[in-house]
């Protein structure tokens, strides 16, 4: 468990908490790319760890964060003109760029030197992997961004989405980083070997690999720190003397790569952004290193498969806290562990009904949760370090991020470093990519 004190310092990311800083250390995904699709297109609305932000797309498809309140007024820029370069506050004409630079002041006239004093507030973006990357930390200690592989990829090997999640960002975090769950929360439970398979293909995993989860439901834990995270294997007993391992990786400060895949198949990650404390973006990636995405794949993606969720319009999952994830309840005696739709489902159900904001205090944690204490300390040290002076060395170093996650299956006598060499080539997971690193909108 942790203390009341501890438990605030995790979950609290807005301005001015020491995880806030923490997190503003580093870049964060605030929309997909998808959600600007033209230039001088209609600006969107953002809020990310309780700042409510503006972003549009310029003329030259650059893409700016401003502070909505117009510098004049008050006036919000949400409704404002994105023309030529600039976003003009509809009340009396002054013009933004994506640096938060005036640019025009028509109030003024033309030879005042007035509006180059003046400033909206403005973050740095960036594109990569199909989604806009924003740095919300102070001027001079911009990072690196984080070279996850999904992101290095030809575009045609990958697919993003997003969903919302209705609880804080950790619960939601350690949700995926707990991999003991699989045994019970994405379990088929009926006799009939037919229904069985039948629900094992809804959640994309083979006969054997759900069989070995099912039946060894107190998996092994060992915990790598590396660079950039955490690297989390989990031990199952497979058939004869053989353990099955599944891998996954926690990136700082809110990066999570699931441990599905075997070597060929697709991978799968997420990144949980604060919207507040009690609600955030999950940004999912789909990805194959080796070929394209296939237009199948995409259709089951785009419908719910694996950790993404099918969402309406504005991102919201159909089946979500407010209609209790359609839960269906004959489905659950008779065929499936919860009787709900979904992979994502299923665990954004568990997870939001740890509360809005789970009290950790009253936790009786146990050896499957070896993970979920590493991940904690991590991020507790990291703002406290912060606090201190001392800087997070990962966000300095984005070509650590490039790892992988997956399975693997060895003889219960070879060490987990060798099962991570023999899967990956490194003890960690490593790819050995560097990120191409686009240019920053300043």
């Amino acid at each position: 468990m942790l203390s009341a004190e501890d438990n605030e310092l995790l979950t609290r990311t807005g301005p001015g908490t020491a995880m806030g800083d923490f997190f503003r250390r580093f870049w964060m995904p605030v929309l997909l790319s998808q959600e600007l699709p033209e230039t001088d297109g209609p600006p969107v609305r953002i809020r990310i760890m309780g700042e409510d932000l503006v972003a549009f797309r310029d003329t030259d498809g650059r893409v700016g964060l401003l502070d909505p309140r117009c510098p004049h007024r008050g006036a919000n820029l949400f409704f404002g003109r994105n023309e030529k370069c600039g976003l003009r506050c509809a009340y009396h004409g002054w013009k933004y760029d994506v640096a938060g630079r005036c640019v025009d002041m028509p109030t003024m006239p033309p030879e005042s030197t007035f509006r180059d004093r003046v400033r909206a507030g403005s973050y740095p973006t960036r594109e990569h992997g199909e989604f806009v990357w924003a740095y919300l930390g102070p001027a001079g200690h911009e990072p690196e961004l984080p070279g996850l592989e999904f992101a290095l990829v030809p575009p045609a090997h990958r697919f993003v989405s997003k969903k919302l999640q209705q609880c804080n960002w950790a619960q939601a975090c350690e949700g995926g980083i707990d991999t003991a769950h699989f045994s019970f929360l994405h379990m088929p439970v009926s006799a009939s070997e037919s229904e069985r398979d039948e629900v094992m293909s809804r959640s994309s995993a083979d006969r054997d690999r759900t069989r070995w989860m099912r039946d060894d439901a107190m998996p092994e834990f060992q915990v790598v720190p590396h660079d950039a995270g955490l690297a989390i294997g989990a031990s199952r007993r497979a058939d004869g003397s053989g353990l099955y391992w599944r891998v996954s990786q926690f990136l700082l400060p809110n990066h999570g790569l699931a441990p599905n895949a075997f070597a060929g198949e697709n991978y799968h990650g997420q990144t949980w952004v604060p919207i507040t404390d009690e609600l955030c973006w999950v940004y999912c990636y789909t990805w194959n290193p080796g070929r394209p995405l296939t237009e199948s794949e995409r259709q089951r993606l785009r419908a719910g498969q694996s950790v993404h969720a099918a969402v309406d319009e504005r991102w919201v999952p159909l089946r979500n806290r407010d209609n209790d994830y359609l839960i269906d309840r004959v489905d659950q005696k008779l065929r499936t562990f919860t009787g709900i739709r979904g992979i994502s489902e299923q665990d954004a159900c568990i997870q939001d009904s740890q509360g809005l904001i789970a009290d950790r205090t009253r936790e009786h944690l146990g050896p499957t949760d070896a993970a979920i204490v590493q991940f904690r300390r991590l991020m507790l040290r990291g703002a406290r370090d912060l606090g201190k002076g001392a800087e997070p060395p990962a966000a300095r170093q984005g070509a650590a991020y490039a790892v992988r996650s997956g399975s693997a299956l060895a003889d219960r006598s070879v060490p987990f470093s060798e099962v991570m060499i023999e899967r990956f080539g490194d003890p960690v997971g490593r790819v050995g990519h560097r990120p191409a690193v686009p240019k920053s909108v300043a």
